[in-house]
Parts: C-alpha cells; sequence; structure tokens
C-alpha cells in the first residue's frame, strides 16, 4: 500500500496477516456512511435507497441485493432511524454552530510523512479553529472506553499530525440522542502515538 491510515493500526497490531486485505461492507459500515453523508455530503445521501421490508431474510431484500449487486443494504427503518439520529444533532444550537460554521471545509483528504512512513486521511471536518470528528456511540457514558477499543486515540494522533489542529470528537448516542463534545487529552494523544509508533514497527518488520 503507497499509505498506511488509522485503519491499518488496528489490522496491523491484532493481526499483521490481515494488512491490505478489503473488507466486506456490513449494515454498521452503510449506517456509518449515510450518517456521515446527510451532515457532511448530503446530495450524496439523497442517492440512497432503502428496503421497507422487516428483515434482510425476506424475499424482497434478497431480490434487491440480487438486482443492485450491492453487499448490503439499509433497511427503510434503519435510514430513518439514521435520519432521526442527524435532526437531533443538528437540532442543537451548539453542535449545528461548530458544523455548520462559515469557515468549514468537510471530507478534506490529507497525506504527510509521520515517522519514516507515509500516511493518509480525511477529516470530517476542518474547522477554523480545529479539527471535528463526528462519531455515534451504543453507550456515550462509555465513550472514553469505546474511544480505545475502537483506535479513536491513534485516530486523533495521525489526524493532529495531519492537519496541524487539535480534533475534537462530536458524539450522539444511538440508543438515546444524548450528546457530548469530547476534547482529547495529552495523555490521550500520547497514546495514541504510542500505538502509531509500534503499528509502524510491525509494518516494518512484516510488510516493509
Amino acid at each position: 500500500k503507497k499509505y498506511l491510515s488509522n485503519s491499518d493500526v488496528g489490522t496491523l497490531l491484532n493481526n499483521p496477516k490481515e494488512f491490505g486485505v478489503s473488507r466486506d461492507d456490513n449494515p454498521n459500515f452503510a449506517k456509518g456512511r449515510l450518517f456521515h453523508q446527510l451532515i457532511l455530503e448530503p446530495e450524496k445521501a439523497e442517492a440512497w435507497e432503502f428496503v421497507d421490508v422487516s428483515s434482510r431474510n425476506t424475499k424482497a431484500y434478497k431480490e434487491h441485493i440480487a438486482s443492485t449487486g450491492e453487499q448490503v443494504a439499509l433497511l427503510q427503518k434503519e435510514g430513518d432511524e439514521i435520519k432521526s439520529l442527524v435532526t437531533t444533532m443538528m437540532s442543537n444550537m451548539d453542535f449545528f454552530d461548530d458544523i455548520r460554521h462559515d469557515g468549514n471545509q468537510y471530507e478534506v483528504p490529507a497525506v504527510k510523512e509521520i515517522h519514516g512512513q507515509m500516511w493518509k486521511g480525511k477529516a470530517d471536518i476542518v474547522h477554523p479553529d480545529m479539527l471535528i470528528d463526528i462519531k455515534t456511540t451504543s453507550n456515550i457514558g462509555d465513550f472514553k472506553w469505546s474511544a480505545r477499543k475502537y483506535n479513536y486515540y491513534s485516530q486523533c494522533y495521525i489526524y493532529q499530525e495531519l492537519f496541524d489542529k487539535p480534533l475534537v470528537f462530536y458524539v450522539i448516542d444511538k440508543t438515546n440522542g444524548m450528546l457530548g463534545k469530547y476534547q482529547p487529552t495529552e495523555y490521550f494523544v500520547r497514546g495514541g502515538r504510542e500505538k502509531v509508533l509500534k503499528a509502524i514497527e510491525v509494518y516494518n518488520k512484516f510488510c516493509g
């Protein structure tokens, strides 16, 4: 691969044999894409088609997949749930003002050498004062723990290196709509740096 990215960090540390192997699409990936597009690229979100059935085991769903060639499609009720989350987040004026700030740029790519390897990333929102990364979570009370589980701290370190701005997580709980803003601490970012260094060590050993 020409560039490393944050998604490679967990793979390199947990199972380097899977490095560079593409992953099949799944409903959670699709929900995440829709959530981001509704907020960051609403013109893309208009193209989504939802299947109005009760489950993916139905004949109508399987026929839809066969006709479109997609690996996965969202059910109508899932699309409605994601749209409701977006409405909740954007109805909060603090969130709205930051996410829709006049000076913002959306889905901004960047490439930079970090510790001897080329890394790439795409920021959700480049605000004049910070990077905003929007997230959903199943339990906002446990977000600080899931941030480590899903390598958000290595993402934070990489993106702050790429864009030279502090990163802040804007989060919504998928179960109850609770919102939270999370400013990473120096300790959190330092943990991300350590993960990145370990991932590079593995990459150089097995893939270099």
